[in-house]
Parts: C-alpha cells; sequence; structure tokens
C-alpha cells in the first residue's frame, strides 16, 4: 500500500478481534509515531501498552472513577463501563507529557502529540490491522489519570482500541470544497 493509498482509505475500525498487534507490529507504529513533527525535539508523549487482565484492571479504573464522583452506577451501567476496555485485545494509551518550554506552548505540546498518535494508527492500518480512537469522559478524569500513573503535566489524550478487523467499513466520499478555501491576502 503506498502512502496516499494508506491516507486516503484508513477508516476506523469499531470491532476489534484477536489477535491483538504483535510486538513487531507495534515497533513499526512506535516507530512512526516517532516521526511526528516535533518543535524543538520535545517528544511530549508517551504510550501505554495495556492488554490481557489488565484490561480488567482498567474497567475496573473506569468504574471506581464514576464512582469515586458519587455517581451510584446500577449495576448493570457498572458492569458494561467495566466492560469497555474488553472492546479489543488491546489498548495503547496515548499520553500528552507537556513540558515547560519557552518556544513551544502547551497547545502545540498536545497537537505533535495528537500527531503521534495518528502516525500510529496510520502505521496500524498500513499492517492490516484495525483501530479505534476513542477519547470520552473517562480520558480526562483524574481517578483513571493517577491509576494509570500520569503525572500532573499529563493528559490522555486517547484510548487507541487495537486488533484484527473482520472487515473494514467503507470509506466515505467527502467534499474537499467544504474544508478548503483559499485567502486572497485582502480583508
Amino acid at each position: 500500500m503506498d502512502a496516499i493509498e494508506l491516507l486516503h482509505n484508513r477508516v476506523s475500525a469499531p470491532v476489534l478481534f484477536e489477535p491483538a498487534p504483535s510486538k513487531e507490529q507495534l515497533n513499526v507504529m512506535f516507530n512512526a509515531a516517532l516521526r511526528a513533527p516535533d518543535h524543538a525535539g520535545l517528544q511530549p508523549w508517551r504510550f501505554l501498552v495495556i492488554e490481557g487482565d489488565a484490561r480488567n484492571d482498567l474497567g475496573e479504573l473506569f468504574v471506581k472513577a464514576i464512582r469515586t464522583k458519587g455517581n451510584a452506577l446500577a449495576e448493570d451501567k457498572a458492569a458494561k463501563l467495566q466492560k469497555k476496555p474488553m472492546r479489543a485485545p488491546m489498548i495503547v494509551v496515548a499520553i500528552a507529557n507537556i513540558q515547560q518550554h519557552l518556544k513551544v506552548p502547551e497547545v502545540e505540546q498536545v497537537i505533535t502529540a495528537g500527531c503521534a498518535t495518528h502516525s500510529l494508527i496510520l502505521a496500524a492500518y498500513a499492517q492490516g490491522l484495525g483501530a479505534m480512537w476513542r477519547t470520552g469522559e473517562m480520558a480526562f478524569d483524574p481517578v483513571v489519570k493517577a491509576g494509570l500513573g500520569l503525572q500532573a503535566h499529563e493528559q490522555v489524550i486517547g484510548f487507541l482500541y487495537l486488533g484484527t478487523a473482520k472487515r473494514m467499513r467503507e470509506v466515505s466520499q467527502n467534499n474537499v470544497e467544504h474544508v478548503f478555501s483559499t485567502w486572497s491576502g485582502k480583508s
């Protein structure tokens, strides 16, 4: 698959099965992430791999986070939240690792962490893997952040669900004229 074909055809895969990415496939994905645009070479990102029984622990952490807020979850809702990490054989937590820098503001570091994450997803697709980038309430929860071992200067930018997709969705055809325009330079 050439680069343009990859960029034009990548789609999210919400239903994922075993096998999870191999160590070799993960290495390819992580090396792709390292090529993200990175002002000052800060590498303001890191990734946590969660697989096997650790996915159950992540589900328990999600339930704990909601209950810590005083939210009395019905057991069926708690069970549903507990099972969310089981939607894929592997989850990679993408983390923006914000650093103090005179020339690189926080927003730029979060954007470059997002670029690294996108490169990781593109590399997954290029290897025939399925991926789904999810955020949601748990990505921003302080109990989840602490449970994952994040520091005060770090933030979850997404949970990347990875695995094998039985079939990929059709690529929707978008009209580029809806999002691109030319600025004439004069007001």
